[in-house]
């Protein structure tokens, strides 16, 4: 499994906005520190607003502002709401699903991607945003 650059950028971008919680960060500044180009940025930043880990602030000096408790909120939540479920496969998060080759019937598979999936969960869930901030 690979996390996408929505992903990636999107941790980052979010992690800059922490880094900065006493102010109001502008995409563009974003950009520059990460990298990253700000019609992107954009809709990375979207999904985040969506979800009202971030709240967007109008006006000649507006920008991003934190929204979210960071000792509450996890890695996991951020990744999810940049990315969608984390499932190696669908059938973990449908049971409707069938493999491509109709081979689904008894899968002797299924287990080794529902535990993936269980891992993967419980290790980017017990990482809180406070604790990335630990390691500035």
């Amino acid at each position: 499994m690979k996390i996408s650059t929505k992903g990636r950028y999107g941790l980052k971008a979010f992690m800059y906005i922490v880094d900065n919680e006493n102010e109001i960060v502008s995409l563009r500044s974003i950009s520059e520190k990460i990298k990253v180009s700000e019609g992107y940025l954009e809709r990375l930043i979207s999904a985040l607003k969506k979800d009202k880990f971030v709240i967007s602030v109008r006006g000649a000096k507006g920008g991003y502002k934190i929204n979210c408790d960071i000792n509450k909120t996890s890695v996991g939540d951020i990744l999810r709401s940049l990315e969608g479920s984390l499932a190696p496969v669908e059938c973990v998060v449908d049971d409707g699903i069938t493999c491509g080759d109709g081979s689904c019937y008894k899968c002797n598979t299924k287990d080794v991607w529902i535990q993936l999936f269980e891992k993967i969960n419980e290790l980017i869930d017990s990482i809180m945003i406070v604790d990335l901030m630990k390691g500035k």
